[in-house]
């Protein structure tokens, strides 16, 4: 029988064992930092400033903002630490915490998403009664939902996998504190956490995924069979591309990572896909919005554009 010890920290293999490569890595993730608080901050204060932004569809991309500069935080500070120092370690509370927080945000991601699309089909589909169905009672509460439902979820990982007992080696293979590398070096029985991975973290994900092409299955119908004209239906495609962009974007890396069956090389593949997910895709994600959008453009330009004149 393994010896059981009560583990206080774990070790992180990082990014990199290549000392030459860790400034270049600490640079790259500090940019990449700096431009998700910056970007998506502005997104957030245009949305809360400008009135014309005061729409369902801005009230959910401000959600969306808020929480990418969330998500980014959980994991991109302590990698930029570790970056710089000699000992990459994180308390065992503090690898549960961010475990916590790191599967808290992602889910409410996925659910915004699908909840953005059922916006986007209200809007196109029923025009008319956008005003009536999507109420500011109803955008709250879809809201909430998102928020506390993924709180939750969340909460069963962490404490599920608080309660294992750890005795092999304490380095963990990754730059942050995840379920499944830290699965790998639990000695009790994991087979209950694999499952509620593989089936809670499932139907989450890709329940939320169904739902958001369904939405837009209903959308690219009913624009099929309906006789709009081509700069109505050219409009109403481009704010669905931009809404599908970022989707893909976000799917992509998480199917990858926890829906495929693990391998012996998957591990280093999954960490490689971390970067992606953890911080490509929230500094992504106002780009997409802003270049492809006129009314978030002139927002800024208005809001920003004073500020630098008063400036100059």
């Amino acid at each position: 029988m393994e010896n059981v010890t009560t583990v206080n920290k774990f070790h992180l293999l990082g990014l990199t064992s290549a000392p030459e490569l860790q400034p270049f890595f600490f640079l790259m993730f500090l940019i990449v930092y700096l431009i998700n608080l910056v970007g998506n901050g502005a997104i957030l204060m245009i949305v809360i400033l400008e009135p014309r932004l005061h729409s369902p569809m801005y009230f959910f991309l401000g959600n969306l903002s808020c929480l990418d500069i969330c998500y980014s935080s959980v994991t991109l500070p302590k990698v930029l630490v570790n970056l710089l120092s000699i000992h990459r370690t994180i308390s065992f509370l503090g690898c549960i915490i961010q475990l916590h927080f790191f599967h808290f945000l992602g889910s409410t991601e996925a659910i915004l998403l699908a909840v953005m699309a059922f916006d986007r089909f209200v809007a196109i589909c029923n025009p008319l009664r956008y005003t009536v169905i999507m109420n500011s009672q109803l955008c709250v509460l879809l809201a909430a939902m998102a928020w506390i439902t993924s709180f939750f979820y969340a909460l069963m990982h962490s404490v599920m996998t608080a309660r294992l007992n750890f005795c092999h080696s304490q380095q963990l293979s990754h730059f942050f504190c995840d379920v499944k590398p830290l699965l790998e070096l639990a000695c009790s029985n994991t087979l209950l956490n694999q499952h509620l991975l593989s089936v809670v973290t499932g139907s989450i994900s890709m329940g939320a995924f169904f739902l958001t092409l369904l939405s837009y299955f209903y959308i690219i119908g009913f624009l099929m069979f309906k006789n709009w004209s081509c700069r109505i239906l050219q409009r109403a495609l481009s704010t669905c591309a931009s809404h599908f962009m970022v989707v893909c974007l976000f799917y992509g890396p998480v199917g990858f990572t926890y829906i495929r069956p693990a391998s012996a090389t998957s591990m280093s593949e999954d960490r490689m896909v971390a970067i992606i997910y953890s911080a490509v895709t929230p500094v992504l994600n106002p780009l997409i919005y802003t270049l492809r959008n006129k009314e978030v453009m002139l927002a800024l330009k208005k809001i920003f554009g004073k500020k630098l004149f008063k400036i100059c």
